[in-house]
Order: C-alpha cells, then sequence, then structure tokens
C-alpha cells in the first residue's frame, strides 16, 4: 500500500466505517507489541464497536479516508468540562509517516474552538516518537499531575491494569481562537 494522501479526506465517520475503522486501530496498536509498554491483554483488546457507535451518533469520530484506500486512520474524542479530550487516534501502519494523523490532530483544532473547549488534552507514552514527542510538535505541552482533572485521575485508574501508567503524562494545547468572523 503506497498510495498517495493527494485524495485524503478528513471526515466525520459513518457506520460504514466501523469495521476499517477497528481494522485501523488493531495494526496501529501492534506497533506497541516491541515496545513493551502495554500489557497482551491490552495489545489483544481494540475499541469497542459500542463505543465507536455512540462516538459516531455523537459527531465525536473522524476518520481519514483515502478513497479507493477507503479508511486508514480516525481520532475519537469527547468533551470533558471545558476540555475537549482526544480519547485515541490511529493510523494504519501501512500508511504511517504520511502527515495523515496530523491532518486528524488538525481537525481535532476545529472541534475544539466550535464546541467551546479552552483546551485540548491526551494521555499518551512519554518516550515513544509517535507519542508524546509528536504531540510536543504539534504544540502540547506535559500537564504537571498537580493540575489533573478529576477525569485524567479516572483515566489514568482504568489504565493503570493494563500498562505503567509511570510511563505516560497527560498533555494539553490551549485551543485557538479563530481570527475569521462568521458572515
Amino acid at each position: 500500500m503506497t498510495a498517495s494522501t493527494s485524495h485524503l479526506i478528513i471526515r466525520p465517520a459513518l457506520l460504514d466505517d466501523v469495521e476499517a475503522i477497528i481494522h485501523a486501530d488493531i495494526a496501529a496498536s501492534a506497533l506497541f507489541a516491541p515496545t513493551g509498554l502495554l500489557s497482551a491483554e491490552a495489545l489483544a483488546d481494540h475499541v469497542l464497536e459500542e463505543d465507536l457507535l455512540a462516538s459516531i451518533e455523537a459527531g465525536q469520530l473522524d476518520v481519514a479516508d483515502l478513497g479507493s484506500d477507503g479508511v486508514v486512520g480516525f481520532s475519537q474524542f469527547t468533551k470533558m468540562g471545558d476540555d475537549l479530550y482526544l480519547q485515541q487516534i490511529s493510523v494504519h501502519p501501512a500508511f504511517g509517516k504520511r502527515g495523515i494523523g496530523r491532518k486528524l490532530m488538525s481537525r481535532l483544532d476545529v472541534h475544539a474552538e466550535k464546541s467551546g473547549a479552552q483546551q485540548t488534552t491526551l494521555s499518551t507514552f512519554r518516550d515513544l516518537a509517535w507519542n508524546a514527542p509528536f504531540y510536543a510538535s504539534l504544540g502540547f505541552t506535559e500537564l504537571p499531575r498537580s493540575a489533573y482533572a478529576p477525569y485524567m485521575t479516572a483515566i489514568e485508574t482504568s489504565q493503570a491494569p493494563l500498562m505503567d501508567v509511570s510511563k505516560r503524562v497527560f498533555m494539553r494545547k490551549p485551543v485557538r481562537k479563530s481570527t475569521k468572523r462568521a458572515k
């Protein structure tokens, strides 16, 4: 699969996309196997169909659609108080390193502004190149533990059985308000 991304469209997910989203998630999760950062249970898991359906219904799931190659990535997000929290972003590794993740994140910025969020937040591994360093290149900064919102502590607690949460970090990025005026 060496398709160009010139036909890439970032769009809201549809019910027909669920199978492709799960496929991309499973393939992307395999990248973690050699790192030892996830438990065997976490590696065997994938995003649940019912969670995807709820996110589609809520308008909180975007896909990267490459036309004839179909859906090759996705971002799932939810509003948590004044934050827009990125639950997950995955790009099928066969389509990695082509800017698809960046385009999904750019679309997330639009959602954050439209939702009235003050910041976008996420939880990620601190030292993996495609995790915290990637998000830092997009303007995210590490959030000190003392500034964790209650939902962040709850997320960390839910992740603890599946991974070493001491190797993870929450990051945030302030929402930039558009200077465009509505006509």
